[in-house]
């Protein structure tokens, strides 16, 4: 009988041993960071490259310049900070972030300083939501090696340089905290990302929702007065001169928009995206969701939702809550809330998907969806994020796909899933 030489079974071993790591590393939760280590360092490449190739475009960074100039000038009244592509619609949280980049960017004339900032907060983000992932759970290691495959977002990070990304990092900082069970440092860190920008908001419902059943009533509205609070120690250079400028410009809520730049209602008529009868309709049916959600889906394992508010009520310091609030069910709550808000928002334009592209596949697999129908919504919203300008058929298909992810979570695991574990076979 031939019997094996070591220097023959030396390669089968090593090969075996290389396919145990491969596949250690795309379904082994214990290997999720190492996997997460080299997705960020590939991403950091491949950004890179796209700003050493791809040029830069100007939008909105030498208005956010212009308007901070008017600020160092000495101007505090939001009337007269105004720029060439429109007056400052932010609250002061971007003012000082800006403040810091026009120190770091040569008065903002540096713009590959700039990128450079904006490629390190994009991969802030990026390590922010694998830490998420990880945190939270339920998701195969393999899906992390989708999330730096969205064109749209890096030309929104670093070939844009929308404010969007530093509340999109603010925010997700605050969702990591509250998975932790480290509650005030949630709420300032959600505070300073409603600072930055108020599509932060989107998520405050099911904050709410966490709040109360973790704390109680009081503790809730004690987070609620701090993020308020905060509002008003970040803005008060400006609420002291001209308060009701201020909160109009950075909080306005009736905000026009152009049907040019829609990219999710491209498919109505320009008649009817402007129409009062259809915001109110957005609006409708963006809080019909969320209560929805409310009623029978957020609250399922505590016993419904009318346990938990009138446990709440009588007991308005204690946590009405008997069930551990685990730092799935955070995240869950937390990017459903902001699907449905992005679902029904007035208009979409192209920097906003940087509220929720890395939340995508998290969400994709709180659905019951086969993988190949996850695979394919993503895929789709990511083809219409793409489209410039946005066509009828663009705009629907992100709608449809948005209403899809929002649909499965509901028909899914809108509390997060029971298990922490993940199957191959996901």
């Amino acid at each position: 009988m031939t019997t094996i030489t070591p220097r023959t079974a030396e390669p089968n071993s090593l090969l075996h041993q290389c396919l145990c790591l491969v596949h250690s590393l795309l379904f082994d939760p214990s290997y999720l960071y190492i996997l997460g280590g080299l997705v960020v360092a590939g991403d950091a490449l491949l950004t890179a490259l796209i700003i050493r190739f791809i040029p830069y475009t100007e939008i909105d960074w030498e208005t956010y310049i212009y308007q901070l100039e008017l600020y160092l000038g000495g101007e505090r009244d939001y009337t007269f900070i105004s720029g060439p592509t429109g007056p400052i619609v932010y609250p002061a949280g971007h003012v000082y972030v800006h403040q810091v980049l026009y120190w770091l960017t040569d008065s903002g004339k540096d713009i590959v300083s700039a990128q450079a900032i904006y490629a390190v907060l994009y991969l802030s983000l990026l390590a922010l939501v694998i830490a998420t992932y990880r945190q939270a759970g339920g998701v195969p290691n393999w899906v992390l090696l989708l999330l730096p495959l969205s064109k749209r977002l890096h030309s929104i990070f670093v070939l844009r340089l929308f404010n969007d990304c530093w509340m999109a990092v603010a925010a997700h900082a605050a969702i990591l905290s509250y998975g932790a069970s480290w509650d005030v440092l949630g709420t300032l860190l959600f505070g300073c990302a409603l600072s930055i920008k108020m599509s932060a908001l989107l998520y405050l419902p099911g904050l709410l929702v966490i709040l109360f059943k973790r704390h109680g009533l009081l503790s809730t509205l004690g987070h609620v007065l701090g993020v308020v609070l905060i509002q008003g120690g970040i803005g008060a250079p400006f609420l002291v001169h001209n308060w009701r400028t201020y909160l109009r410009y950075s909080y306005e809520f009736s905000r026009a928009f152009l049907y040019k730049w829609t990219v999710n209602w491209r498919f109505v008529s320009e008649e009817a995206f402007l129409s009062a009868w259809w915001a109110r309709g957005l609006l409708f049916g963006h809080l019909a969701t969320l209560v929805a959600f409310g009623l029978s889906r957020w609250c399922r394992r505590d016993g419904g939702v009318w346990t938990v508010v009138s446990s709440g009520l009588r007991r308005p310091s204690y946590a009405p809550s008997a069930v551990p609030m685990t730092a799935d069910y955070v995240t869950t709550v937390l990017f459903t809330s902001n699907l449905i808000g992005i679902l029904f928002a007035r208009s979409l334009h192209y920097q906003f998907h940087s509220w929720y592209a890395l939340q995508l596949p998290f969400i994709a697999w709180r659905t019951r969806f086969p993988v190949f129908v996850k695979l394919a919504l993503l895929l789709a919203i990511e083809y219409a994020w793409n489209v410039f300008p946005s066509t009828t058929v663009s705009s629907a298909t992100l709608s449809i796909a948005n209403a899809a992810l929002v649909l499965g979570v509901w028909f899914g695991y809108s509390e997060g899933k029971a298990s922490q574990t993940v199957s191959k076979r996901e």
